[in-house]
């Protein structure tokens, strides 16, 4: 069976080379004008989540690498390209302690810039792309149109008074988890894997991304401002409908629940009222029940692994799991 520490070392392996693959990507490409900013999104060497996980999930149904780097670079670039206009939306001035490509830049360089990278997107997932090349296409398209949708209810949760948890995880299933299950799905079809793993590996992607979602709620308030790179708090100076704040609100009685409802009227909070929502996120354990929450679907995802036959590929599944469960950015 395979170590933590092999495994640390795998994941750094493929990341600094999916990393100096997507520096050739556009490096010679023209106008520069476009091309430059579009350099820039990519140059953000953050987790490189969703390209791992289409190799490794390629490989866990007996594929391998070689075959599976250029769709690892799409997903990557699809993921950056919806990045760039979330940042648009949400008056983002800063993401993994960078200025946003709107804020550099300006908004109409960041849209085209992001367009660009669907674009190219696009041409690298069809290279060399045979039988079931169409599936493939199939996923990724069903991905990037479900992440459209999830942002959409995201935009329309900012001015809803009235949301529900439920409605929640359907949003971020869409938002969020739509493309690490998209990863997972495409990664699988490339390795030419049997249907029940594809399901498998789809169901898995899903849970994941419901898990890493509400991580990502946890670290807005509860993580480290320079390693998260991102303002602390930003969700709460947003108004948005986390499920922090909608369990805080669920939870919360008399001065308290009137506190949180104030936030819906005004549409977020003061960057200085940050600390006393955080204080009375603490007071309700919110905090506690969005560990558990991630946990629970942890562990729904690893469920699905049972499927894989290979101990070593589920082990580095499993690792990567937890890894994200530790994460501080």
């Amino acid at each position: 069976m395979i170590s933590e520490k092999e495994f640390n070392s795998l994941i750094e392996k493929e990341r600094k080379l999916i990393n100096t693959k997507l520096k050739s990507v556009l490096a010679k490409r023209n106008p520069r004008s476009l091309y430059e900013p579009s350099d820039y999104i990519l140059a953000d060497q953050g987790k490189r989540l969703r390209p791992l996980l289409v190799l490794l999930t390629a490989k866990a149904v007996g594929g391998n690498y070689a075959k599976a780097y250029n769709a690892a670079l799409a997903v990557e670039m699809l993921h950056n390209f919806t990045l760039v206009h979330d940042d648009i939306m949400d008056n983002a001035d800063k993401r993994r302690n960078k200025l946003t490509v709107h804020i550099k830049y300006d908004v109409n360089t960041a849209i085209l810039a992001g367009d660009g990278l669907l674009a190219v997107a696009y041409e690298y997932l069809l290279k060399n792309l045979i039988v079931p090349g169409n599936e493939v296409v199939k996923s990724f398209t069903k991905g990037l149109v479900e992440v459209c949708e999830g942002q959409s209810l995201d935009k329309e949760f900012e001015v809803k008074k009235d949301v529900s948890i439920e409605e929640y995880l359907i949003m971020i299933s869409k938002k969020t988890a739509a493309m690490i299950e998209m990863c997972c799905e495409v990664g699988a079809r490339i390795g030419g894997g049997s249907s029940s793993e594809i399901k498998a590996l789809t169901r898995f992607g899903k849970n994941l991304g419901i898990a890493f979602q509400i991580q990502d709620d946890l670290l807005d308030i509860a993580g480290d401002e320079v390693e998260f790179g991102k303002k602390i708090g930003g969700d709460l100076i947003e108004g948005k409908k986390t499920f922090l704040f909608l369990k805080a609100l669920e939870k919360s009685k008399g001065k308290d629940k009137a506190a949180f409802q104030k936030i819906i009227v005004n549409k977020g909070i003061q960057p200085g009222e940050v600390e006393k929502y955080k204080m009375l996120y603490q007071k309700l354990d919110v905090l506690n029940d969005a560990k558990k929450e991630i946990v629970l679907y942890t562990q729904k995802a690893l469920r699905q692994l049972n499927q894989i036959k290979n101990v070593n590929d589920r082990q580095l599944l499993t690792f990567l799991a937890y890894s994200l469960i530790k994460r501080k950015y």
